[in-house]
């Protein structure tokens, strides 16, 4: 069992307060933390074994959208990893969870988003359609067009909810930083006149499912990300421990810039692995 485990955690009163605490579980975001594009980022089964070793639960989460929970399950795979349906919170499953308990009756929704958007909702009882929508689902369409943003913005200012699966504003690429899904929303926003209600980190939603599916609390959950603005953020708004990584896309100046400061900052998730 993992050890007794100090560490500052803020309060919803932004006071600090030592505590003492069991860890019990970790929610590990996968671009960056896992892997960069397809490449692993050291040895993936041995250091999740390890994890699983010190007693610790493990969930996976992620701000992209556009993939399913099937395929993570397959990439994961092609690291020699056996990762259960129910570790992998995607930004889409969540939102369609989110939508789920808005509309039990299901309903029609718009989605400009790619498959795994569209398979969540499906999976939930939605629809997807272009009219008489109860709500339009916003995430990464790499198949945008004029035509999807004029139907979308209709809709909403028609009355249909505004949903962002996440707030992404760019992405990475080999070519570099490429829009992201923040970048539709951003047009959404110009043309409705009205801000989304955002699913994915930085907002805690991806992190409460997580726990929730875990049976663990916030004090005994530690999210591990290599972003401060969206995967510390959404750990620190969910109250859990947080760990930024160096292996992604953020700098160690800025991870230390970052107020308030993760709880650890490491260059890797075996780094991190090694001080739990």
């Amino acid at each position: 069992m993992p050890r007794p485990f100090s560490f500052q955690q803020q309060t919803r009163h932004n006071s600090y307060n030592l505590l003492v605490v069991k860890l019990k579980a970790l929610i590990l975001d996968m671009d960056g933390v896992l892997w960069r594009d397809m490449e692993p980022i050291g040895d993936l089964p041995a250091i999740l074994a390890q994890i699983e070793a010190k007693g610790l639960k493990l969930a996976y989460a992620t701000n992209n959208a556009t993939r399913t929970v099937e395929q993570y399950q397959e990439k994961f795979r092609g690291y020699g990893v056996d990762a259960k349906a129910e570790q992998i919170f995607t930004s889409s499953k969540v939102t369609a969870d989110f939508l789920s308990k808005q509309y039990p009756k299901g309903g029609a929704v718009y989605v400009i988003g790619e498959r795994g958007l569209r398979e969540a909702l499906e999976q939930k009882g939605f629809t997807i359609d272009e009219k008489d929508c109860i709500a339009v689902a916003v995430g990464l369409d790499r198949e945008l067009t004029y035509d999807k943003l004029k139907r979308a913005t209709l809709l909403s200012r028609s009355g249909a909810a505004f949903i962002g699966a996440n707030p992404d504003p760019t992405l990475p690429s080999p070519e570099g930083e490429v829009p992201g899904a923040g970048t539709i929303l951003a047009a959404l926003e110009t043309s409705t006149g009205a801000k989304p209600t955002i699913i994915g980190k930085p907002e805690r939603a991806l992190v409460d499912s997580a726990m929730a599916a875990m049976g663990v609390t916030a004090d005994e959950t530690m999210m591990v990300g290599d972003r401060v603005e969206t995967d510390v953020a959404a750990g620190q708004k969910a109250g859990t421990r947080t760990a930024l990584l160096l292996s992604g896309v953020t700098s160690e100046q800025a991870a230390r810039a970052w107020k308030p400061a993760p709880d650890f900052i490491e260059n890797d998730l075996q780094a991190l692995v090694s001080k739990l």
